[in-house]
Parts: structure tokens; sequence; C-alpha cells
């Protein structure tokens, strides 16, 4: 049972009003009963708030409970979804994802925007006008908080976007565009932080407070969470393990580019040559659908549909030696942070699934002493958006229901 912390009148009743519009979202319609015997406040406390809420418009009755008698006691409250609304962008060099949500951070309508090449002089301000006409076809008209997932380090001092590769300008220029929607608050995170959000919340890390999210897709990154805090550093640069300097590539990375170092060893054009290596079908595209094409057909070949499985052939010593490359960036973070549970994400770790997890978990028991779990990430391919409206939909909340 949750209890209601003693303060002054005001803020108690902003206490109350909070713990229970929380309930209320995470676990749906309730009772004044059910909402008294889960907040352990008074009948008069819980009638008084309801009252409060329904005049703001937070909360609605939306029916009544079919199993109670008819009456007060059996009306069931809800929060109201559509009090706000909120967006989330998945920026990528190759265009752009996006969802429109309410205030339970349920998805009304998704639009993809595909960009080529480097884009063109209108290209963000053509991301906005699908923003905004996704929106309204959803009956959506403000947005009142969007949050942007893109590569590259936040600044935590600034909230800028730096770059450590060659973004395409419209990026910048597409933050400045939605800096511009009036009346909405717009909040800019990286990527694999916002997806590591997601495995925290909705994903494999649901158990843990500490944890080290390891992204492997087309480049490499990580999204480190300590006691239950996504940690950016002093540059926000926490993760950006593709410049870890390892053992078993042809040079050293530098301040300008990663080439050289973990990136060398498991981003996706690493990837598909080491699947070439084996005999592997890899694309010769390099990119990280290509990768994670080569990885399932490793898995294919360990318990194919028909004829004998291939545990000892070119699809095992793969994955073996991919785990293996894997577990020395892993054993490098962990040997520094000690969390416990590493999870593998992005296209690559999510194609391996807990085939894969299980092989980088053993190499990783012999390249550290700090025991480390390794799971497959499970919020899907859509983490960064999931991240994105998790992150939104926090934003909204503290506007509307208060600080925490």
């Amino acid at each position: 049972m949750t209890t209601a912390r003693t303060a002054t009148p005001s803020t108690a009743r902003a206490i109350n009003d909070r713990l229970a519009l929380n309930l209320l979202l995470e676990q749906g319609p309730l009772t004044a009963t059910e909402l008294r015997d889960l907040t352990g406040l008074s009948r008069p406390t819980v009638a008084d708030l309801l009252d409060r809420l329904q005049r703001t418009g937070l909360v609605a009755v939306v029916g009544e409970r079919g199993e109670r008698r008819r009456g007060p006691n059996a009306r069931l409250y809800a929060l109201v979804a559509s009090r706000a609304h909120l967006a989330a962008i998945d920026v990528r060099s190759g265009g752009a994802s996006l969802v429109v949500a309410d205030l339970a951070g349920r998805g009304l309508a998704s639009a993809e925007v595909p960009v080529e090449g480097a884009g063109s002089p209108g290209t963000a301000a053509r991301i906005v006008e699908v923003l905004l006409e996704t929106a309204r076809g959803a009956g959506v008209e403000r947005l009142h908080t969007v949050a942007v997932g893109a590569p590259g380090l936040v600044d935590p001092a600034t909230g800028r976007l730096v770059s450590t590769g060659d973004l395409p300008d419209w990026h910048g220029e597409l933050l400045a565009a939605l800096r511009e929607l009036p009346r909405t608050q717009v909040i800019l995170e990286n990527e694999v932080n916002l997806a590591g959000r997601a495995e925290y919340r909705v994903g494999a890390a649901r158990d843990r407070d500490t944890f080290v999210l390891m992204w492997l897709g087309h480049s490499v990154g990580a999204a480190v969470i300590i006691d239950g805090r996504l940690r950016r550093g002093f540059s926000g640069g926490t993760g950006e393990i593709c410049f870890l300097p390892v053992p078993g590539t042809a040079a050293l990375p530098s301040a300008d580019s990663c080439e050289g170092g973990f990136h060398d060893l498991v981003g996706s054009a690493a990837l598909c040559a080491l699947a070439r290596a084996h005999g592997l079908p890899a694309a010769p595209a390099d990119d990280a659908p290509a990768a994670e094409g080569a990885v399932r057909a490793a898995l294919a070949s360990l318990a194919p549909l028909d004829g004998p499985a291939a545990p000892d052939g070119p699809g095992a010593a793969f994955l073996d030696e991919l785990a293996g490359r894997i577990a020395i960036g892993a054993a490098s973070v962990c040997v520094v942070l000690d969390p416990g549970c590493v999870v593998l994400g992005g296209e690559i770790g999510r194609a391996g699934g807990a085939e894969l997890a299980g092989r980088v978990e053993a190499r990783l028991a012999g390249l550290s002493p700090l025991r480390t779990e390794v799971r497959a990430g499970t919020a899907g391919g859509g983490a960064v958006l999931a991240g994105a409206v998790l992150t939104a939909g926090d934003a909204v909340r503290r506007d509307l229901f208060g600080e925490a």
C-alpha cells in the first residue's frame, strides 16, 4: 500500500492528486473505494480529490463496476487521456519516424518521412508539416510536448545536438523548426538513451535499476542507467562506446572519427565482412539490414526448418566470433561500471535474441571477474520511438500533475 506524505494542506493536496492520477494512469479505471485501498487516504480526502480532478478535466466518470451495487461506490473514474497530446520523433540519416500519442502514451497515429541523401533545404519543414498533418488526422490540434531522438551528443548544459560524425544539416534545422511551434515543449535526447529508457520501463530491464544497453546496429552506442537514473556525463557523451579503443582493429579511433574503435569490430560493415568470411550470405551494402540478415541466417542454420541442424557449421562459428567481439566491448564497460546486467539492443541485438545474448554472457564471464547477466532487448524495433513517447509523457504529466 502506498501512503501519502504529511505536508502543508496545499502541498498535501498536490501530492494526493498526483498519487491518484498516477494510479489511474498505471491501473486504468478505479472506483473511489479502490483508490482509498491503494492510497491509504480517507474517504473524505478521496472524495475531495476526485471532485477537484473532475473540475480540472483530468478525471471523468466512465462507467460503473458491474459486480457492485449501483450508486457512488460503483462509479469508475479514469484519467482523461485526451486532456493533452504528445509526439515522438526518431531521426535518422535516412529520414524520420514519428508517432502522435495521448496523455496515457497510447499511439493515435504514425508516419514515416524518408529523406534521400543529405536532404534538401525544405526537408525539416516537410517533416514538421507531416507531423502536424498526422496530428490533425488524429483529431489533435495542439501538441503539448514533442520528444526527439537523434544520433550524436546532447549537451546537458545547452540542450544542443553535437555531432560525433557527419550528421545532415536538416537534423539541426528540424529541431529549430519544432521549437517554433507555439505552446509546444521540445525535448531532445540521444537516440540510444531513449532506447535505454524503453528497455527500463517496458522492455528487458524492467526488473533492474542498474544496467547498460548496448546498441548494435549501423554503428554502436550504449545507454547507462544506474540506480534508476539515466547517466549522460559531463558533455553528454556517456555511452559513446563506438570510440572505445579495443584490440582487434587496424588503428585507433580519433577525436574526429570512431574508425578503429569498437565500431570497427561490431558495426554493420564489420559484421557483414565477418559473415562473408564465414561463408554466410551478406549483402554488399554493409548496412544494418544486411548485418541483421546475416545474423538471422546464422541462427537459421542452427535450427533449420528441414534437414539436420548445424551446431558446428559456419553459422555457429560466426555467432561465436561475433559474441567474442561484443564481449570485448561489454567487458570494458562492465569492469568500470559493474552494472550486473547488459541488454543487447539495436538491429543486431534484436536479431540475435537469446541465442546471441547467451553466447556473449559466456564469453564475458571469461573476460571479467564481475558477474554480469546478458539479455536480449525486448523493446523491439521501435525502441527509440517508445522511449521518446515515455519521455514526452513524463514531461506532460509533470506539467499537469505537478512535480514528483
